[in-house]
């Protein structure tokens, strides 16, 4: 696909999609309009319900594509391994149950993006392992009331402060867990 030529749509709201998306130096433009229902059976084995989101988002797209226009949709959860999917918190307390349930502990950060034009769909996913020291009541409470993480699953960004104190390893990428496998992304795109 000749990257530059392509009318490129991201159909997501999150602005660091959009920033990783920006770095690409692609032209896209942002539409978020969709009919997807965001819903899964529990019975679903949680890495792969990133990927059931995502393509639920695509054919959700609220119009038909037109020709040489591609979508890009995408899901990102943070996942605790044979426990649970740690969504966006609900509230305060939330946010701070969560960041104490993946203090001192790996979790897995899985996300799927789907690419889609009037005739090829493709989908990929990307896990990063994510490991946290042993965080203090303190520290989650000072996150949590500084950064008010309630728009981020797991109640975290990486890339703030939390990650630079917390964070003590990563295996896989970076910006997957910022939420956008975006090295990825751009391979995906060129191949298609």
């Amino acid at each position: 696909m000749d990257l530059k030529s392509a009318h490129i749509i991201l159909a997501s709201g999150s602005p660091r999609r959009r920033e990783l998306l920006k770095g690409l130096d692609l032209d896209f433009e942002v539409d978020t309009g969709n009919t997807f229902e965001e819903k899964y059976d529990p019975s679903t084995p949680f890495d792969e319900v990133p990927l059931l989101m995502s393509e639920g988002k695509s054919a959700g797209f609220h119009r038909e594509l037109l020709p040489g226009e591609v979508l890009i949709t995408a899901d990102t959860m943070v996942i605790l391994p044979d426990k649970e999917i740690l969504g966006k918190p609900r509230d305060r307390q939330d946010a701070m149950r969560m960041l104490r349930d993946l203090s001192g502990r790996e979790h897995h950060v899985v996300t799927a993006v789907t690419i889609r034009d009037l005739n090829h769909k493709k989908s990929l996913t990307a896990t990063t392992k994510v490991w946290f020291k042993e965080l203090s009541d303190d520290e989650i409470t000072y996150y949590v009331d500084t950064y008010k993480p309630f728009d981020k699953a797991g109640a975290y960004a990486i890339q703030e402060w939390i990650g630079h104190i917390g964070i003590t390893r990563i295996e896989g990428s970076y910006f997957n867990v910022v939420g956008f496998p975006v090295q990825r992304v751009y391979e995906a795109l060129k191949r298609f």
